[in-house]
């Protein structure tokens, strides 16, 4: 049983996908110099965990992000890149300037979910301060209410260059 097991493995050989190409420089230089392995840091700016959850099954076992080198971090200083969800409400607008400010470039900002877009469903509400490009620069966006764990996979893929 083993015997024949080991045959069909070795018949069969080796089955991956090809590798993506590398990042290009249309996605923003700081995209194309983040190439390699990624820190990231999230930062919730005031969402209703939809996209959390989705962050957190895009790192869990079955899509697991970090094969790709992209890895969540505790600290800004540590991190190059930020995760941003949710509207940012107006208690979040200056901590989310200072984690920005506080990122070591080059630093790449991915807004994360139609909220952070623009502001979603919270759009025009009285504690929402506005989209997280009225906040911090943003290179990359991913849509969806809550986006999929796949578009967020592929979006971090993006940035590490696998």
């Amino acid at each position: 049983m083993v015997l024949s097991l080991w045959r069909k493995i070795r018949r069969t050989g080796r089955v991956a996908e090809p590798a993506p190409p590398p990042p290009d420089a249309a996605a923003g230089p700081a995209v194309a110099e983040l190439a390699g392995s990624v820190q990231i840091r999230h930062v919730d700016a005031g969402s209703c965990n939809g996209c959390e959850v989705e962050i957190g099954s895009a790192f869990g076992p079955v899509y697991d992000a970090e094969r790709y080198g992209a890895r969540l971090v505790a600290a800004p200083r540590h991190a190059d890149a930020l995760l941003v969800t949710g509207p940012v409400t107006r208690n979040m607008a200056v901590a989310l300037r200072r984690t920005y400010e506080a990122t070591p470039e080059p630093k790449v900002v991915v807004a994360v979910g139609d909220c952070a877009r623009d502001c979603g469903v919270f759009a025009g509400s009285y504690g929402v301060a506005g989209a997280v490009r009225d906040v911090v620069p943003v290179d990359v966006e991913i849509s969806g209410c809550p986006p999929r764990p796949e578009a967020i996979v592929a979006a971090l893929r993006s940035l590490t260059g696998r």
